[in-house]
């Protein structure tokens, strides 16, 4: 596996340790419909919560929420979608991004909540 693969693998771990610690339900990570994903659907004070998890080894070129695109966050919104019809959810939704950047032995967590609305609701 690439490098920066396992950073992105570990950066999602240390997110979903994060948000379990914090009263999250993980309903599913990296789940797919046809070519999409959402990296972490959770649970949370009835709110389904999903969130685009951004892992970057250093910060120099662009802090990792400023890698949300348009483009990006209407493929979640997608996704999203896609998600709430399959498991019929009835609650509110919200989306969070989790930026994650190595820092020394462990990480540096940022943890933005309701980041971006959604243009279909």
């Amino acid at each position: 596996m690439a490098k920066h693969n396992e950073l992105g693998n570990e950066g999602e771990k240390f997110a979903q340790a994060y948000l379990a610690r914090n009263g999250y339900k993980i309903r599913h990570t990296n789940w797919f419909t046809g070519k999409l994903e959402l990296d972490i659907v959770a649970e949370k004070d009835d709110w389904l919560v999903v969130v685009e998890v951004k892992t970057r080894s250093t910060d120099t070129w662009e802090h990792p929420e400023e890698a949300i695109t348009p483009k990006k966050i209407r493929n979640i919104v997608q996704a999203t979608h896609n998600y709430i019809l399959e498991f019929d959810w009835q609650g509110e939704t919200r989306f969070d991004i989790i930026s994650v950047m190595p820092e020394g032995q462990s990480f540096k967590l940022e943890h933005v909540e309701d980041a971006f609305m959604s243009p279909l609701w």
